[in-house]
């Protein structure tokens, strides 16, 4: 049994987590709670700070728990990477967004990979949990690390484990979550599991390889965009055919087996599934190889938001209003319902898309208050008020929070596009028209 590995069992390694955000800190926050000396490592000095405060800024952590390992020292963060020194094991859990061109931009990657390697010691395991392309942890990572002049498999383990992180989940958290996990060579892989096993409950799924377990991540994401894209495409024909798509989705889930419910809505958000399959398809183009499938998928997706908004401005045609100049209320900018999570939301894309109309666009949003884009903040409206319903030409519902009082807004609102099939239990319906 190598050291380290001896060392994760009798809980006497220290852990690090770089990136304190929607994945690392709860990461890191399991961690602590398992009976691990933690170090969390983030540039942000906000973040930072409050970690160590035991203030939370994360929905999927509970607010007591990182109060408490916060106080019982099991749990510190810092802006300071020469602490690396003293971890045994180090997660990277950092965002790889998309550059303006729809190209990974692995550069947080690389950043915190150049930020450990002054640091590394013999017996350490790092592994990669940030989604990105097959091939990213042995072609850009391994190079990288063994700058250090440590030799990944001898003197130090290396793997890949793909975060599946889903705020707002009330069921699946970090720590229930089954972990998928494929190390450079069988000991890394061991060593890796071994990790997760003494933090986690759920079972650990070990692969042969870091580019199975990157393309794992990819195949989980790319099958629900693939899915929600046939599901986009059929209800913008059914709305053509005069036929309730969300019926038919209700009657098809009656079969108990060989069909999976999707549903459709503005566009695709969050951190993974509107991103992932651009990954794949980029890291395709390398081989000669175009997912041909997966792109027509991003394309009817892609246009969802566009697709809204010309729904919309149809509604305001029919009372004899143009999109130029109408007063329209969003419900919802987060990506998906009951979190405060806005990346890669349609709801923003959807705003952009009706004031380029002209249309005049105010937001409600119980968890989000304010959003920044492109460098832009907007402000939410404080309260869901009679005055703001009744001002509204058209109410368009993009996100389907649970504590919106859909009754209340159905009977004050002139119009209502719903998008989420949010209002699919306010019987009275005269006013309301479905995507």
């Amino acid at each position: 049994m190598s050291i380290l590995k001896e060392k994760i069992l009798n809980k006497t390694a220290t852990l690090g987590v770089v990136g304190l955000g929607y994945v690392g800190l709860p990461l890191a926050v399991e961690k602590a709670k398992a009976g691990f000396k933690t170090i969390g490592f983030d540039v942000q000095e906000s973040k930072v700070e409050m970690v160590n405060a035991g203030k939370n800024y994360i929905g999927d952590v509970v607010n007591e728990d990182l109060e408490e390992i916060v106080k019982s020292g099991f749990l510190s963060a810092t802006t300071d990477f020469a602490q690396v020194a003293s971890a045994d094991c180090v997660c990277i859990a950092v965002p790889t967004p998309l550059d303006a061109y729809q190209q990974p931009d692995i550069s947080y990657v690389k950043a915190s990979a150049e930020s450990i390697v002054p640091y590394m010691h013999k017996d350490m395991l790092i592994v990669l949990e940030s989604t990105t392309y097959p091939g990213t942890t042995e072609e850009l990572l391994k190079p990288i690390l063994e700058k250090s002049g440590l030799i990944c498999g001898v003197d130090f383990h290396l793997a890949f484990s793909p975060e599946r992180v889903d705020p707002g989940n009330l069921i699946y958290k970090t720590k229930n979550t089954p972990k998928v996990v494929g190390g450079i060579t069988p000991e890394c892989t061991d060593v890796a599991a071994a990790m997760y096993e003494a933090i986690l409950e759920a079972p650990i799924h070990r692969v042969s390889s870091p580019a199975v377990a990157e393309m794992e991540k990819i195949l989980e994401n790319t099958y629900r965009n693939v899915n929600i894209g046939l599901v986009n495409e059929l209800a913008i024909l059914s709305n053509k055919m005069g036929i309730n798509f969300w019926e038919v989705v209700d009657a098809a889930k009656s079969k108990p087996y060989g069909f999976q419910a999707f549903y459709p809505g503005p566009g695709l958000g969050g951190h993974c599934i509107p991103l992932d399959p651009y990954y794949l398809s980029w890291k395709a183009r390398e081989y000669g190889f175009h997912t041909s499938m997966i792109e027509s998928s991003m394309m009817v997706n892609d246009r969802m938001p566009e697709y809204c908004a010309e729904r919309s401005s149809k509604i305001l045609n029919r009372f004899k209003k143009a999109m130029n100049g109408a007063r329209i209320l969003v419900l919802g900018v987060a990506y998906k319902q009951d979190i405060d999570d806005y990346r890669e939301s349609p709801a923003i894309r959807v705003i952009e898309e009706l004031e380029k109309e002209g249309a005049e666009v105010v937001y409600y949003d119980p968890f989000v208050s304010e959003y920044r884009e492109h460098d832009v903040v907007k402000k939410g409206e404080p309260e869901l008020t009679l005055e703001l319903i009744e001002s509204a030409d058209l109410v368009i519902v993009t996100t389907a929070h649970t504590n919106v009082d859909y009754n209340f807004v159905q009977k004050h609102a002139k119009a209502i596009f719903d998008t989420k099939n949010a209002m699919k239990q306010v019987e009275s319906r005269e006013n309301i028209e479905l995507l």
